[in-house]
């Protein structure tokens, strides 16, 4: 039996990228800034003792109506097999649900500025975490061979990287 969730944004993602792109977030620096007409700067306190922080949020300009419920290839590449919708991450998802770990640069009242961050200018935040190391994985991990390939080009940087983030 399916339930309706409502869920409401915390913060939204203030610069960086306009559009989402496959490759080359590395060095891309944004703001998370919170709704300041809900929180405080209470709420961000003890935040700046972590280093890296886990974002939900939601891929706002993904086309509903692009997301495929059976297997496909990953960024439609015949040389990679073909992977059901919850055997990738990509943002055709049916909740349009992403999640990011990013570095945390600086707290500045009720803007996060960090790093890495893979969402684009204007996308709301559902929720932010600071990242814990233990709960990480626990044990040995393993991951199909292709998703190595795929993301070798992820988080290298970009010539059009911003040095400093955006005000």
């Amino acid at each position: 039996m399916i339930h309706p969730i409502t869920v409401e944004h915390v913060a939204y993602v203030v610069g960086g990228r306009a559009e989402p792109t496959d490759d080359y977030w590395g060095g891309t620096q944004t703001i998370i800034r919170i709704d300041g007409e809900r929180f405080t700067e209470e709420s961000t306190r003890g935040l700046d003792d972590f280093s890296h922080l886990e974002i939900v949020f939601h891929f706002h300009l993904t086309d509903q109506n692009d997301v495929n419920l059976g297997a496909r290839r990953p960024r439609d590449n015949p040389d990679w097999p073909e992977v059901g919708i919850f055997g990738h991450r990509n943002m055709r998802r049916v909740n349009r649900l992403g999640v990011s770990r990013c570095r945390l640069l600086k707290v500045d009242g009720l803007d996060l500025v960090v790093e890495d961050l893979d969402a684009v200018d204007g996308t709301p935040v559902l929720d932010i975490k600071p990242w814990f190391a233990e709960f990480g994985p626990r044990g040995e991990t393993r991951q199909a061979s292709w998703t190595t390939e795929m993301l070798t080009d992820y988080f290298a940087q970009s010539e059009n990287a911003r040095p400093d983030p955006p005000r």
